[in-house]
């Protein structure tokens, strides 16, 4: 069974940073690229980072582009997602996801369920 774990989040204050991990277990980790998205109150799911198989290549949203750092470890199952700068409005629960599910993003927004619980990340003052 295919599983996603992500921890890390919390409250921090606008500047502050996190490092959001995702575990993953149940398929081949390193034959997936994987990728965040985002849920805003109210909001639908952004896509936020993407990251292929190897790590080599990575693409960023234009709103934490310069801010945050998606990266992998494939020899712990791992996806990372270092959040630097924080602002109120990256204020969401944060998911993570293999690539297959990118084919349901379209305009910066996706329409799949996501398999984790998510990470809640709170940037106020």
């Amino acid at each position: 069974e295919v599983q996603l774990v992500e921890s890390g989040g919390g409250l921090v204050q606008p500047g502050g940073s996190l490092r959001l991990s995702c575990v993953a277990s149940g398929f081949t980790f390193s034959d997936y690229g994987m990728f965040w998205v985002r849920q805003a109150p109210g909001k639908g799911l952004e896509w936020v980072s993407t990251i292929n198989d190897r790590g080599g290549n990575t693409y960023y949203a234009n709103s934490v582009k310069g801010r945050f750092t998606i990266a992998r470890d494939n020899a712990k199952n791992t996806l990372y997602l270092q959040m630097n700068g924080l602002k109120t409005e990256d204020t969401a629960v944060y998911y993570c996801s293999a690539s297959e599910n990118l084919r349901t993003c379209s305009g910066g927004y996706c329409s799949f369920k996501p398999r984790g619980q998510g990470t809640q990340v709170t940037v106020s003052s």
